[in-house]
């Protein structure tokens, strides 16, 4: 895909690199054992450790290590068996240490790649420059007193993992889509919940404009952007401000930039001339973080069959197309809910009910598969129906807008409302010597050659039953009377 911003002195291309916070799935904090429940009262999930009392000392926890590990991992990426903790000072209201414990040179996890698939059918390989292991800083709350910051230090402490990408993005499009690949692979293995409303997944995307084929240009840094959609809404504004300002004859001074959703446009928070001003040096009270070949191995075991996988098995053993596949496999529990739906059934009739008719109705009603009130098994037992001759495709339709109602059963809703199929011959015979009685000149066009007239008299025949006739026997009926 290309995307290329047309300037009053020509054409602009975009480089953008993201910086992913991905909050680590664990009961506790990466150096202490405070809670990491989302929605506790403030200050009440903090440790000595995580206020920064004088003489507390840090404890890494192993499960943190685990999760950094299986997802990178799940990256396909190198994994470094030694790595080391650094302190990066800057000062924060709501970081009471004065500095973060983070990995600077040497991060837990090396290089990797993402595979992504772009709604035109095409595939983009992005690097991941690296995932080092780091805690996060308090919140400071400016709404609570006319005159004070309120400090909540619950946040401080936990574990993220911070997924760095080269600059391999020149589209916004293809920002969203690595967003929403990182985001399912993390899901699948478990190790963050992707939440990107409680903030437990963050961007942070750098943006940068050239002419094509030029060398890179100076990049701001767009920070906390809190969704996807916001994410490539703030990369489009980003760079075009940025070839208005070249255009103009002035520069792009390094920054940190805020997006502003709701005025469209992106606001400089802070210069930053060098790209690492903060000082950072190894931490005196964490020793190097050293494992070998086989906790790696112990934790590979653990892996899940991941997107790319289950989205070929859907492919080859179910015969989906690769967009069918990649939209069931872009969330676990969709995918999940198709492998239920699908299990001795026709994989592609299952695929078609799943996307179009399921997602369809769930999207209407602004709903996620998991507040479905369709079962993946009751939508199961309405393909059984349809598949046996028990219900046409167009009463299945109906049964599925009581189900999608009700959340009702879809054997029970046929039983109650007598809408199986019409299959007895005899009573199918009469409803079409009842049409062809009544439409004599039809008939006749018919035999003398236009063949499409049938359709319109399977048509009347199936409104004549209320649907309930099988269509083919009702067409090949037909075409024995008619034509002989």
């Amino acid at each position: 895909m290309t995307y290329i911003i047309e300037g009053s002195t020509g054409p602009w291309e975009i480089v953008v690199g993201l910086e992913v916070h991905c909050q680590v799935v664990s009961n506790s904090k990466l150096f202490s054992g405070a809670s990491t429940k989302f929605g506790n009262d403030a200050n009440s999930n903090v440790s000595l450790v995580d206020a920064a009392m004088p003489g507390m000392l840090p404890v890494i926890n192993a499960e943190c290590v685990r999760q950094a590990v299986k997802t990178g991992l799940g990256l396909k990426a190198q994994i470094n068996k030694e790595s080391v903790f650094s302190r990066k000072n800057y000062f924060y209201a709501d970081l009471p240490q004065g500095y973060q414990i983070s990995q600077f040179d040497k991060p837990i996890v090396g290089k990797g790649t993402i595979i992504l698939d772009m709604p035109d059918g095409t595939t983009k390989s992005v690097g991941i420059e690296r995932l080092h292991l780091e805690q996060d800083a308090g919140k400071s709350m400016h709404d609570q007193d006319p005159k004070y910051s309120h400090i909540d230090l619950n946040r401080s402490g936990v574990a993220l993992m911070e997924i760095v990408s080269d600059p391999d993005i020149r589209h916004p499009e293809e920002a969203g889509a690595y967003l929403t690949k990182l985001r399912a692979i993390v899901r699948y293995l478990g190790t963050c919940d992707g939440n990107m409303n409680e903030g437990s997944m963050r961007c942070d995307a750098n943006v940068s404009v050239r002419r094509p084929g030029e060398p890179f240009g100076t990049r701001c840094e767009i920070k906390n952007v809190n969704s996807i959609r916001f994410v490539m809404q703030a990369i489009e504004i980003e760079a075009k401000r940025q070839v208005e300002v070249l255009e103009a004859g002035g520069e792009i001074i390094q920054q940190t930039r805020l997006f502003d959703q709701r005025l469209g446009e992106t606001r400089a928070m802070r210069s930053k001339e060098m790209a690492h001003d903060y000082r950072y040096f190894p931490d005196p009270d964490l020793l190097p973080l050293v494992f070998d070949d086989a906790f790696i191995a112990e934790i590979e075991k653990t892996l899940p069959e991941l997107p790319d996988e289950k989205k070929a098995r859907f492919i080859n053993e179910n015969g989906l197309s690769a967009y069918d596949a990649g939209v069931l496999v872009a969330e676990k529990e969709k995918a999940d809910y198709y492998e239920i739906v699908a299990k001795g059934r026709d994989g592609k009739l299952a695929a078609n009910w799943v996307i179009t008719n399921l997602f369809g109705a769930l999207n209407k009603a602004e709903v996620g598969i998991a507040e479905s009130p369709v079962t993946a098994e009751n939508l199961g037992k309405l393909i059984d129906l349809i598949s046996n001759d028990t219900i046409s495709g167009r009463i299945a339709k109906d049964v599925f807008e009581i189900m999608i109602e009700t959340g009702g059963d879809p054997e029970k809703i046929v039983e109650e409302k007598g809408l199986k199929q019409i299959t007895d011959t005899g009573a199918i015979e009469t409803a079409i010597d009842e049409v062809i009685a009544a439409n004599p000149d039809k008939v006749q066009e018919i035999r003398d050659g236009k063949d499409r007239m049938l359709g319109w008299f399977v048509g009347q025949v199936m409104k004549s039953t209320g649907g309930k006739a099988n269509p083919g026997m009702v067409n090949k009926l037909l075409r024995d009377k008619i034509l002989g």
